[in-house]
């Protein structure tokens, strides 16, 4: 009896000196996506903001892609749980649990939560080739030549795919348009600038320019409401706010780490977030993103965690509705 309460209060002693001594090394988060996309440049930019509060640390950033994310995923919840091997992932934490058939890891068993970072608005566009102009004029032309239009993704379990799903089910066409699939968003928004497809939504990283620059019609957002404080985009309707009811859809961002990451590093890291999402050069490295950081009880792991398990519900709906998944 002695000895186990003697092992189990060296363990304890260990555990607080490495908890105490953390970051000793470098950090790595790994992004399970390719370079100078959304979620490498969020991750990138955190890193950053983040060094100071964990005194100076050096943080780089890992890039895994493939497998809509679940590559890079796995990699860190197969890692040593010691805070050293971080993931930032977006929405595709809550999808691919319904969207993969075969997965070798649970999102709410295999990871700390350790806070969200960030909400990414989104918007449904057009082709210059429609008619439509408005948004009203738009689910009119859709509703009546639904069959006959195409709507373009960037790959299964894409953000612009799960927007789509998620658009069509609410609108509840009689006839649904043909999804196609690319790989990635530059040769979908290509397309859709030439007008070989007809509808697309995406995150406004990767949609603002275009509208902008008049290469596509925008005709709504997807948040609760408008985007009163975008420059540019904050004429256009939400779909909440043209009859979808509780049509609220954004691209989020989390930071995650291994199961078993003892309490105290995660509460360091908790912290080195918390701060590092107050910075206002952060902030504003963001906002010219179209990125809006998180301010409220999501930064919190159970805030967090309790987020991404009614995600998980709600996609989980939308996409066995549509019976596309990947094996």
């Amino acid at each position: 009896m002695k000895k186990v309460l003697a092992l189990a209060l060296s363990t304890l002693v260990a555990g607080g000196a490495f908890a105490q001594s953390f970051p000793s090394k470098p950090i790595t988060i790994v992004v399970p996506f390719a370079a100078g996309g959304p979620t490498d440049l969020v991750a990138r930019q955190l890193a950053e903001a983040m060094r100071g509060p964990l005194g100076g640390a050096t943080i780089v950033v890992e890039n895994a892609a493939g497998a809509g994310g679940t590559i890079g995923a796995t990699k860190v919840a197969r890692a040593q749980p010691d805070g050293y091997t971080l993931l930032v992932w977006h929405i595709g934490m809550a999808s691919t649990a319904s969207l993969y058939r075969r997965l070798q890891f649970k999102a709410l068993e295999d990871f700390e939560y350790l806070g969200m970072i960030n909400d990414v608005p989104m918007t449904l566009l057009g082709s210059p080739k429609l008619p439509a102009n408005t948004y009203r004029d738009f689910e009119n032309y859709i509703r009546a030549n639904g069959g006959k239009l195409n709507l373009a993704h960037a790959g299964l379990g894409s953000t612009s795919h799960l927007c789509g799903l998620m658009w069509q089910s609410a609108v509840k066409l009689d006839k649904s348009m043909t999804t196609i699939a690319y790989r990635g968003t530059a040769p979908a928004m290509n397309d859709l600038i030439g007008g070989q497809v007809d509808v697309m939504c995406d995150q406004t990283t990767n949609t603002t320019s275009q509208i902008e620059a008049g290469r596509v019609k925008a005709f709504a957002v997807t948040t609760a409401k408008p985007l009163s404080g975008h420059k540019l985009l904050k004429d256009y309707p939400s779909l909440q706010e043209m009859g979808l009811k509780d049509f609220n859809l954004t691209i989020w961002h989390g930071m995650y780490a291994p199961k078993g990451t003892p309490a105290e590093v995660t509460k360091k890291l908790n912290d080195a977030l918390q701060v590092a999402l107050k910075d206002p050069d952060f902030i504003q490295k963001q906002a010219a993103l179209g990125a809006m950081v998180v301010t409220d009880n999501r930064v919190s792991p159970a805030g967090h965690k309790a987020f991404v398990a009614d995600q998980i519900t709600r996609l989980k709906t939308v996409i066995e509705a549509a019976g596309q998944f990947a094996d």
